[in-house]
């Protein structure tokens, strides 16, 4: 049995794609201003942020760089970069409206798979993999993953039994944060759901 870690899920700000509602994927997309704006505006919990002065929280980031963009502006000194937390690949389907995919997304399940694409079972076997590393690695047990909606989705899906049909038994809201534990038996556990990142006090990591 390996040790447990503790796993804070962070969302990248927004984009110009996430305001078009269209399905990014593995495309490349900035942050827009509008994202970069709201973004100066998140602060981790203050538990976390207590960790990283402490030099004890480790993270982990999507090489795409609206996630890197986001984990430097949180704070993050020498993440790594992890292609595992990198977004569900939607194949043919990058770039379409997400309205368009509205009935696949929501009967789909685990095994779907968009053409030239992965199925949420394909994100979750590759994140669970990074996370058994994490495990039965000498590093932090604590970490943030700045990641994005379709590893969030798998990873929380995975943790409280849902089987990604409608109707969704919770909604992930944006600028929050979300916690898993990954336990010492390999199992998942959902912590916290949509703790806030914006902070009203302006405290931050500085």
């Amino acid at each position: 049995m390996s040790r447990s870690v503790y796993v804070a899920l962070v969302r990248h700000a927004p984009t110009v794609w996430n305001a078009e509602g269209r399905a990014q994927g593995r495309a490349d997309v900035p942050l827009s201003a509008e994202g970069r704006a709201r973004l100066a505006h998140w602060r981790l919990p203050p538990d976390l942020v207590a960790l990283h002065r402490r030099a004890r929280l480790g993270w982990a980031v999507s090489p795409l760089q609206r996630a890197v963009a986001t984990a430097e502006a949180l704070g993050a000194d020498g993440p790594i970069l992890e292609p595992r937390l990198a977004e569900r690949d939607y194949g043919a389907w990058t770039g379409r409206r997400l309205a368009e995919l509205e009935d696949a997304l929501a009967t789909g399940g685990w095994t779907h798979r968009p053409p030239g694409g992965e199925s949420p079972a394909d994100v979750l076997e590759r994140v669970r993999a990074w996370l058994d590393e994490m495990a039965a690695s000498p590093g932090p047990p604590d970490w943030v993953a700045v990641t994005h909606r379709g590893v969030i989705r798998a990873l929380v899906a995975a943790a409280v039994g849902w089987n990604l049909c409608a109707p969704e038994p919770l909604r992930l809201l944006p600028e929050r944060l979300h916690r898993i534990r990954r336990r010492g038996d390999g199992l998942l556990q959902l912590i916290t759901l949509n703790e806030p990142l914006v902070s009203l006090d302006g405290a931050g990591l500085e």
